[in-house]
């Protein structure tokens, strides 16, 4: 008898095995298998709550079909108490392993509601936008000027929700002025900025910020990051440039940046600076006219007058020879790398085309050529008005 209950014991305990082996085995395939999501959502993982749930939200939303397999997964991962709070972008079809790695991997918010802040040349613009899951395009909200008119309800709403993001966004070309009073105007933003930093010091960029980030903060990131951007672009710089140090470099590229918007001109403009350089001719650039008058601080909001051209200042290429003592402006990273790689060519002239790119030329009858035809281009443009 005793020996048929052992038997028996023994069949029982190899079947329960096989069962909890098996089933493991299953439980692991489901957890690693595509979910049941057939959209993809913005998921909000409140402060406080657990892992428990979570699984039990995720299961009403449609994006697990078992708390237990999913909570057993988290648990056995190790990463049931690295919950982070935030809202999440859950892709359809993601397994309970994915979802459980975008709940706890931590950093910024993946989906939701941002809000940028576009430090412009003549102006800052406040964004508010949304994450639309199915099309993972931002769905714009609200674009306002805040100089202009009252702060609108959707800038209020989302700024009392813990889940918005932030971000700074900085144009290329604005001035070490312009970037400290602008970003200093900013109302989740601690200003503790009270000298302007050297112009051409900070890398105009993206910044992610939160409520109460200090303004100081910003700087030496942006700092950090233009030293790290001139650092390679000397090192990688072309042979023969008539540049002498990166200090040099930051100065041309300044030039470079505020006298083209066009991407594809960069190289080319910076050539004709080179060729001048190279040259002995004065650079005879605009932009560093205006910045002699303004210092930096705020835009000329006018056209230059005769009087302006002749003009001594130290920044004034028309009356100086070679570079400025400064920059003019921050350049970014495109405008940096053209300065220190432009394209070689023969051209010592540009002048508007009328497209908002130039027309470039090498001798002086080219260039009047082009200037006629550009004044024509202004007459056109004033009669239609």
């Amino acid at each position: 008898m005793w020996r048929h209950i052992a038997s028996n014991f023994l069949t029982f305990f190899i079947v329960a095995l096989f069962l909890l082996v098996g089933g493991i085995g299953w439980g692991m395939k489901q957890y690693s298998a595509p979910g049941p999501l057939e959209q993809a959502i913005c998921f909000q993982v409140d402060r406080g709550t657990n892992m428990s749930r979570v699984a039990s939200k995720l299961v009403d939303q449609g994006a697990i079909s078992s708390e237990f397999i999913f909570e057993t997964g988290a648990d056995y991962s190790e990463k049931s108490h690295l919950l982070k709070a935030g809202s999440f972008l859950v892709p359809e079809q993601a397994s309970m392993e994915e979802i459980v790695s975008i709940v706890t991997r931590g950093g910024q918010n993946t989906c939701g509601t941002e809000v940028v802040y576009r430090v412009g040349i003549n102006k800052m613009q406040i964004q508010v936008r949304e994450l639309d899951p199915a099309t993972n395009r931002f769905v714009e909200l609200v674009n306002y000027d805040p100089s202009e008119v009252e702060t609108p309800a959707e800038y209020t709403e989302v700024r009392e929700a813990s889940d918005t993001r932030y971000r700074v966004a900085l144009a290329e070309g604005v001035t070490s002025w312009q970037i400290v009073n602008e970003l200093s105007a900013i109302d989740i933003l601690v200003a503790d900025v009270q000298e302007t930093p050297p112009e051409g010091s900070l890398a105009p960029d993206s910044y992610d910020v939160t409520p109460d980030t200090r303004v100081s903060s910003i700087i030496a990131q942006m700092t950090e990051r233009q030293s790290a951007i001139i650092a390679e672009a000397w090192a990688e710089r072309a042979d023969g440039l008539p540049l002498e140090s990166p200090e040099e470099a930051m100065i041309l590229a300044s030039i470079v940046e505020k006298e083209t918007g066009v991407p594809e001109e960069r190289r080319q403009v910076a050539s004709v600076f080179v060729n001048r350089l190279n040259q002995g001719m004065k650079l005879q650039t605009d932009p560093t006219v205006i910045y002699g008058i303004t210092q930096g601080e705020g835009i000329l909001g006018r056209g230059l007058r005769q009087s302006e051209l002749r003009g001594e200042t130290p920044w004034n290429t028309y009356v100086i020879p070679g570079l400025p003592p400064t920059p003019i402006a921050n350049p970014g990273r495109a405008s940096i790398e053209a300065a220190l790689n432009p394209d070689t060519t023969e051209y010592i002239f540009f002048v508007a085309d009328g497209t908002g790119g130039h027309a470039f030329a090498t001798t002086l009858d080219e260039h009047n050529r082009n200037v006629a035809r550009w004044r024509e281009i202004e007459a056109e443009r004033a009669s239609d008005n």
